[in-house]
């Protein structure tokens, strides 16, 4: 069985790492690369590097400060935010990124997927949905959550797996942020129809949820706000799980 993975996020406005609460009232949260020098010390499995406002700012995203991290960690890197073209995976990879991140760009244009994955490699694609519920089911937002694309999620994930997405990154943007627990249900109803990896993301407090989100079959706990402010170490949440029977590299 391969090893659950814990993954630090930084998510960077204006290069500056920020944490917010459902995606809004962000509060500074530190400098990026001083934050994955930290990470990566801590043994995080991976990192991931979130620039948030860049698609909905229609700008591209700092490839300064992505090389800059990716030249202080020797943890794989994964980066979103702003990805509109095979030239921007083309230069965040050259800025030392691993994978890269899509979601706006992928919803817009389905086509950019295929595309990206016959230039690039499965491997090297990741989808990220930022779902909400909306009565009884979950829909796909764009654009920093802004926009409902009116896209149920688990439609949206059947066709991002067929056009060839190696992993998905799966936000709740009702947990985002409020520390009362990943959204099981949510969760739970995307890692049953998924045939590729799953990083579930939005809502970690306390170790426990991370136990949970694995015991219901995500391959990955994304957490930013629980790590960032100090409040547990990515050690200790890797000492806990192994007590709890998850396999995790220690």
């Amino acid at each position: 069985m391969l090893a659950k993975r814990i993954i630090p996020c930084l998510d960077v406005k204006e290069g500056r790492v920020v944490k917010g609460i459902n995606f809004v009232n962000l509060k500074d949260a530190g400098d990026p690369v001083e934050q994955a020098i930290i990470y990566d010390s801590q043994s995080a499995d991976e990192l991931v590097f979130l620039d948030i406002t860049a698609s909905y700012e229609k700008r591209s995203i700092m490839i300064d400060v992505v090389s800059a991290c990716a030249q202080n960690i020797f943890m794989p890197l994964t980066v979103g935010g702003g990805i509109r073209t095979i030239q921007d995976i083309r230069n965040l990879l050259k800025a030392g990124a691993d994978k890269v991140s899509i979601n706006s760009a992928a919803v817009r244009n389905p086509d950019f997927l295929n595309e990206a994955v016959k230039v690039f490699g499965s491997q090297c694609i990741v989808v990220a949905i930022d779902a909400k519920k909306i009565g009884n089911d979950f829909y796909v937002f764009i654009d920093g959550g802004r926009v409902n694309t009116n896209k149920k999620v688990i439609d949206w994930l059947i066709e991002v797996q067929e056009r060839g997405a190696g992993e998905i990154l799966l936000t709740s943007m009702d947990k985002d942020g409020t520390k009362e627990g990943y959204d099981l249900e949510l969760t739970k109803l995307v890692c049953e129809n998924s045939t590729i990896p799953v990083i579930a993301s939005g809502g970690a407090g306390k170790m426990e949820h991370i136990k949970q989100v694995f015991e219901i079959g995500a391959d990955a706990a994304l957490a930013a706000s629980i790590f960032h402010f100090g409040e547990i170490s990515i050690q200790e949440t890797k000492k806990y799980l192994s007590q709890n029977n998850i396999n995790v590299r220690i």
